[in-house]
């Protein structure tokens, strides 16, 4: 997994998730976010004992999770952690 900018090739119909990615970057920049292979976004989140690892078939749908990852981890009402 890498911390470059994504492929714009992977989010035709999402350009306006690329805007979006930056800011969650600038925002959490110890959170790597990349492709997960077989068309997917993965994110790895440290955590204190280890990481936290998700993969969505979507950049939105990838930062959506993460967005309530971040907020269980920050104590904030971010909903389900599932």
């Amino acid at each position: 997994m890498s911390q470059r900018a994504p492929r714009l090739q992977l989010v035709p119909d999402e350009p306006d998730q690329v805007l979006r990615l930056a800011r969650f970057r600038q925002e959490h920049p110890g959170v790597i976010i990349g492709e997960g292979g077989f068309g997917t976004w993965q994110a790895r989140i440290p955590e204190a004992n280890g990481e936290t690892v998700t993969t969505r078939h979507t950049l939105r749908e990838l930062l959506d999770r993460l967005d309530k990852l971040t907020a269980a981890r920050d104590g904030q009402s971010g909903g389900d952690p599932d």
